[in-house]
C-alpha cells in the first residue's frame, strides 16, 4: 500500500475521556487529523461528531499514526497499553504522554522506549479540560531535548505555554507540584466561602472582593462562582484529583517527606467521594465544609 506523505498522516490518540476528549478537540480545531481509541464506545461516537476517526484497537492507532498522544487514567494503564503496542512501535514513532502518573514510572517508560529508538515525553496538562480545549492550558514536559524539539510544534498547538522542565519524569513531577497548589487553593476557597456564610457575610460579596486583595488566586475566578451555585458539572473530577493527591503523598513518602496539608486534603476528598460526588467537578470540595458546619 502506498504510504501517504508524513504531513498527511493523522495524529493518533489513545484515551478520549474528559481531558483526552478536550485534547482531541483542540487538535482538530488546529487542523490536525486525529485517529483515536477509547474503551468507551460512547466517547468514540461523541468525538466522531467533531471529526475524530475511530479506531477499533490501540494497535490500529499505532499502525495509522507515527505521532501518538496518550491520555489515560494512571501510569499503570499506560504500562498496559505500552505492553500491547510496543511490538508495533518503530523509530519513526513519537509518544506524547499527557497522563498524570507516577514520575518514576514515566521516566522508566521513556528510557525503555529510547532503546527502540522511540521518542517519549511526559507532557502534563496544567489546566482543566475546558482550558485544554481552548488551548489555554500550560504543558510541563519531561524527556530528552531531542524528543522535545521533535514534538515542540505540536505541543505549541495544544497549549498557551510549553516548558521543557527536565529529563524523563520531570513533567509528571511538576504536574504533582502544580496540582498540590491548585487543589489546596480550591479547598481554601471552599472553606472560606462556607466560613463567610456561617459568620454572617454574603459569600457572593466576599468572592467579589477577594480577587482585589493580597489573597487573590486564579481559582477565585475559575471556580468561585461554580462553588456558590453548587454547579458541579465536571471539568475535572473529584475522583481524579483524589488519585493525584494520593500520588503526591506516595511520591513524598518515597522522598522521605510528609505533606500534612495534602494529607488533610485527601481526607476531605475521600469524604466528598463517600458522599457520592466522585464524578463531580472539583468545586464539590465545598460540600466537605457544608457537612462540617451542619449541627449535631
Amino acid at each position: 500500500m502506498h504510504e501517504p506523505p508524513p504531513d498527511c498522516r493523522p495524529l493518533g490518540q489513545i484515551g478520549l475521556g474528559l481531558l483526552g476528549g478536550a485534547i482531541a478537540q483542540r487538535l482538530r480545531a488546529r487542523g490536525h487529523r486525529v485517529v483515536g481509541f477509547d474503551v468507551s464506545p460512547e466517547r468514540l461516537r461523541d468525538l466522531a461528531a467533531v471529526g475524530v476517526e475511530p479506531a477499533v484497537t490501540p494497535g490500529e492507532v499505532v499502525d495509522r499514526a507515527t505521532t501518538l498522544v496518550l491520555c489515560l487514567p494512571t501510569s499503570d494503564v499506560v504500562a498496559e497499553v505500552l505492553a500491547a503496542i510496543e511490538p508495533r512501535l518503530t523509530a519513526a514513532h513519537l509518544i506524547i504522554d499527557t497522563t498524570t502518573g507516577r514520575p518514576d514510572a514515566m521516566a522508566e517508560f521513556g528510557a525503555r522506549l529510547a532503546g527502540r529508538g522511540v521518542h517519549y515525553l511526559d507532557a502534563c496538562v496544567l489546566g482543566s479540560s475546558s482550558q485544554a480545549r481552548a488551548g489555554a492550558a500550560v504543558l510541563s514536559v519531561g524527556g530528552t531535548a531531542e524528543a522535545f524539539a521533535a514534538a515542540r510544534g505540536l505541543l505549541e498547538d495544544l497549549a498557551a505555554r510549553v516548558v521543557h522542565v527536565g529529563p524523563g519524569g520531570s513533567g509528571a513531577r511538576f504536574k504533582l507540584v502544580h496540582n498540590l497548589v491548585l487543589g489546596l487553593h480550591r479547598a481554601v476557597l471552599a472553606e472560606a466561602l462556607v466560613f463567610a456564610a456561617q459568620t454572617g457575610l454574603d459569600p457572593a460579596g466576599v468572592l467579589d472582593l477577594l480577587p482585589a486583595t493580597p489573597a487573590a488566586s486564579a481559582v477565585m475566578t475559575t471556580k468561585g462562582d461554580k462553588m456558590l451555585r453548587r454547579d458541579f458539572t465536571p471539568q475535572a473530577t473529584v475522583a481524579q484529583h483524589l488519585k493525584d493527591v494520593r500520588l503526591m503523598l506516595e511520591t513524598a513518602r518515597e522522598a522521605g517527606l510528609e505533606l500534612p496539608l495534602s494529607a488533610t486534603h485527601a481526607r476531605l476528598l475521600e469524604a466528598v467521594v463517600a458522599a457520592g460526588h466522585a464524578a463531580a467537578d472539583n468545586t464539590a470540595i465545598i460540600t466537605a465544609f457544608d457537612t462540617a458546619c451542619e449541627p449535631g
